[in-house]
């Protein structure tokens, strides 16, 4: 039979494996295929795992024994800042270029042990650095609703590989969107969750304070089967929670929930008019359904941007000081050891990269450490109290995912500031912690395009569960 990839979810898959309408053989062979004829236009991936049949004769095997579970033989692909043992892992730059990775990241481990097929590695903006994969060593990742444009980033290639139906899920990293944007952008669903909710072991870091692996999926249910699969504390990780860190929710179960809209912050013009119908839309869609709508305030949220972009690049500023030709990846030969790193720095790090941790540096220096990081982080802690107390009064906050579609590549890589603020509205959550989900929901059409919107719910710590419920509602499942 012929497998209709554009209409299967995690859960569709898993039934027709067990009922044996396909086998995952012909699951992903049906994937394999559907890569082969659009990848070349998109660039998605940058690899194909040679044994992704053979994971799948596996998953097959364990099917026939009976002790398949709900995502054996389900075919992913995997973000290329996140560990595979024995396959290369290289953040899409080219000082980690044909660097093999020696162990296995935790998240990415337990899919594994749960038999999901393993399709290839995918595109990304270098290290995470970008919200559009331009800044990728490979080439950009073109959206596979107008290839023109872009597919969003930094995981942009995982957000394609699902919305182009060469996987029937992907992981990705969210440091400040990362798994929204590209979710909004290329129609599919996102999930940030909770900091600490899923182990980061494996995960090639960039701002670990901000650092969150998350699964992108067609459907909501996609989200959630990969994220309970995914979630729980890792000795390896000591800042992963349990499911039970956090209190109760507000309300009794099964009760209608209460989405705030913090209307203060979406009055100004930079919103897409198709963007804001969209999400007025999409309210009037839960109010109709029996949730409630209230206007919330967040007093700080307007000085998330300014605090993102000083805590992130800092952090970068640390982390990428491993990256010295010496232990691994790239090494330029120079007449002393500090020439070795200047060469090999210069020629393997692209210009995004090389920006961050310029303004890391020096919002760390001293002279300015005081007066730009140590301020960021005290209006970091101001922020996420003004969430806390709107978390007493309702149990999602709603916005748009992104001020609007997918813009065109090479739009905004002249102005940093301009693809900065793509971000506006992504960032709070990895500031605070919080989980948070993108759901496509409208679309708008540009020269003769039709480009998908996003919905984004932000729930209070631990409270992923009401995303799921939510998200459910919305899109009908």
């Amino acid at each position: 039979m012929k497998i209709d990839l554009k209409n299967l979810s995690i859960e569709k898959a898993a039934r027709g494996l067990r009922q044996g309408d396909f086998t995952a053989v012909e699951l992903t062979q049906a994937c394999l295929d559907q890569i082969q004829a659009a990848n070349p236009g998109v660039n998605a991936y940058l690899e194909v795992f040679a044994d992704a049949l053979d994971q799948a004769k596996r998953a097959d095997e364990k099917l026939k024994a009976g002790t398949a579970g709900p995502l054996t033989g389900i075919p992913g692909a995997i973000k290329d800042n996140i560990m595979l043992k024995g396959r290369r892992a290289g953040a899409a730059s080219k000082i980690l270029e044909g660097y093999t990775a020696t162990y296995d990241a935790t998240a990415a481990a337990k899919l594994t042990e749960a038999g999901v097929v393993w399709l290839g590695r995918t595109n990304m903006d270098e290290f995470a650095m970008g919200g559009s994969t331009e800044n990728s060593a490979y080439g950009v990742t073109k959206n596979p609703h107008d290839l023109s444009r872009v597919a969003g980033g930094s995981s942009g290639g995982s957000a394609a590989a699902v919305a182009m139906e060469g996987a029937l899920f992907a992981l990705g990293s969210d440091t400040g969107g990362s798994i929204r944007q590209p979710a909004s952008f290329c129609g599919v669903v996102g999930l940030k969750p909770t900091y600490g909710a899923i182990s980061r072991y494996g995960l090639m870091a960039m701002g670990s304070s901000l650092d969150q692996i998350g699964p992108i999926g067609r459907t909501v249910g996609d989200c959630q089967v990969l994220f309970e699969a995914m979630r729980g504390r890792d000795r390896r990780d000591s800042t992963t929670i349990s499911e039970n860190t956090y209190a109760a929710p507000r309300r009794e179960k099964g009760t209608p929930l209460t989405i705030g809209v913090p209307r203060h912050f979406l009055s100004g013009d930079g919103l897409d008019p198709a963007a804001r119908e969209a999400f007025e839309k999409a309210l009037a869609e839960f109010e109709a359904k029996g949730y409630q709508i209230r206007d919330i305030e967040l007093p700080n949220i307007a000085y998330a941007l300014m605090v993102y972009y000083i805590v992130m690049p800092a952090e970068v500023s640390s982390n990428m000081a491993r990256f010295d030709g010496v232990k691994y990846g790239l090494h330029v030969d120079g007449r002393d050891g500090i020439e070795d790193y200047f060469r090999t720095r210069r020629a393997g790090l692209g210009r995004e990269v090389v920006r961050r941790i310029l303004l890391g540096t020096y919002v760390l220096s001293a002279g300015y450490h005081d007066a730009y990081y140590n301020r960021a982080n005290a209006m970091r802690r101001l922020i996420t109290e003004d969430f806390e107390k709107a978390f007493q009064a309702v149990d999602l906050v709603a916005t748009p995912t992104t001020p609007g579609p997918a813009f065109k590549i090479g739009e905004k890589t002249g102005d940093p500031v301009a693809m900065y603020l793509e971000d506006i509205f992504t960032v709070t959550a990895n500031i605070t912690g919080l989980p948070a989900l993108s759901v496509p929901y409208g679309s708008t059409e540009r020269d003769g395009h039709t480009l998908p919107l996003g919905l984004q719910l932000t729930a209070r710590a631990g409270a992923e569960a009401d995303l799921f419920t939510a998200g459910k509602l919305l899109l009908g499942e």
